[in-house]
């Protein structure tokens, strides 16, 4: 591989006008005037999330092991701070590399918007606040606008924000549907007007039961989305799935009466059938589910996590029956489901996120745990 020409890439920038929200949420909101083709894909489809951003050497060994692996997408977060520095001044330079990579290893890129730039930041900092919403909704769609026509034909698929049903995701303020909504739609204009052929995925929802201030429950959140207008302007309904304790095939239903599983609807996989059937009940049965996040956790050392970490062959096997479920129960309206995760260049198991992973962050070593080898060998 020639490094020089993997660092130094060159795009043509395309300019295409971008369609901006308004920044108070509406109740209802008419459907778009345009009508954009919404392209099944694949299911289900396979795919890791993956750390791609930093150091272009680990970027290129990770996406061979996609590529090994046999799976097709890669999910990488593509943070607004990181990007557009200033307001109206970009820098490109890991975006366009992680855009060059992934094209040239033949899979398809879902790359994640969020993460609010500090000149446009509407709230104060605070521990635990990972993002929010922009003080002028329209910088960000403006910028999903500017990403999509810079990278047409190039990305496969948009996810708009991340888990917006918790507090620490939308600026430690309570989490607000309809105005999640209000940015989903500036988003998806914005989007399609620079590249119609780009699917956008609605953000990927927390499992979860806890009520306001610090979140809504996924299921709630979910419904009331749906009352805002949400249903026109996602291609994709985006969803996580973590495994918490049970077994892959755990119904929500045992789940729930099983207190040492946790107890309650959302510990299980499976509950991704919940917000199905909330889809289907608002007439979106036609859409498919994009898994954004799956996975088990090893974890013995967090002890918020640690209560439903399992072991590594566990997590494996899990992984593996997990895809199976969906390959035998969720056609055909199961999408992309995105594996948790090849890791970040850094993490240690201090990291929660390190126990997660399917490989070890190490480099220039390649140690693969048993998670990555079931994955590779399974049936696609």
């Amino acid at each position: 591989m020639r490094q020089s020409r993997l660092l130094h890439c060159v795009f043509v920038l395309l300019i295409a006008g971008c369609t901006t929200a308004a920044q108070s949420p509406t109740p209802t909101l008419a459907p778009t005037a345009t009508s954009y083709p919404r392209t099944r894909v694949e299911s289900p489809g396979y795919g890791f999330e993956a750390y791609l951003w930093w150091k272009p050497e680990i970027a290129t060994r990770d996406l061979g092991l996609v590529r090994e692996a046999g799976f097709k997408w890669v999910k990488q977060t593509f943070a607004w701070r990181d990007i557009e520095v200033e307001q109206g001044k970009y820098d490109w330079s890991r975006a366009d590399d992680t855009v060059f990579l992934t094209g040239h290893f033949g899979l398809k890129l879902l790359i994640r918007l969020d993460r609010d730039p500090w000149w446009d930041r509407s709230y104060a900092d605070g521990q635990g606040i990972a993002s929010g919403p922009p003080k002028d909704l329209s910088h960000f769609t403006s910028f999903c606008g500017v990403i999509a026509a810079r990278y047409r034909g190039k990305v496969a698929a948009y996810q708009v924000w991340n888990e917006p049903n918790l507090a620490r995701e939308w600026g430690g303020r309570p989490p607000d549907a309809a105005a999640y909504v209000e940015m989903l739609r500036g988003c998806y204009i914005a989007i399609k007007s620079a590249d119609p052929n780009a699917l956008v995925i609605s953000a990927g929802l927390a499992p979860t039961g806890n009520g306001l201030p610090d979140a809504i429950p996924h299921t709630e959140y979910l419904e009331a989305m749906y009352k805002a207008g949400a249903a026109p302007y996602f291609d994709l309904l985006g969803v996580h799935a973590p495994g918490f304790k049970a077994a892959p095939e755990t119904s929500s239903d045992e789940v729930a009466k099983t207190p040492e599983l946790g107890g309650h609807r959302f510990f299980a996989f499976r509950q991704v059938e919940d917000l199905r059937a909330i889809m289907e009940r608002a007439g979106d049965g036609d859409k498919q589910v994009a898994i954004l996040e799956f996975g088990w956790t090893s974890d013995p050392v967090h002890k918020e996590y640690a209560w439903f970490a399992v072991d590594e062959q566990t997590k494996a096997e899990y992984m593996v029956r997990a895809y199976a479920w969906a390959r035998a129960h969720w056609q055909p309206w199961i999408g992309p489901m995105i594996a948790l995760s090849l890791p970040q260049f850094d993490w240690t198991p201090d990291n929660e996120q390190y126990w997660w992973s399917v490989i070890d962050p190490s480099y220039p070593k390649t140690s693969t745990r048993p998670a990555y080898e079931a994955l590779k060998k399974m049936l696609k």
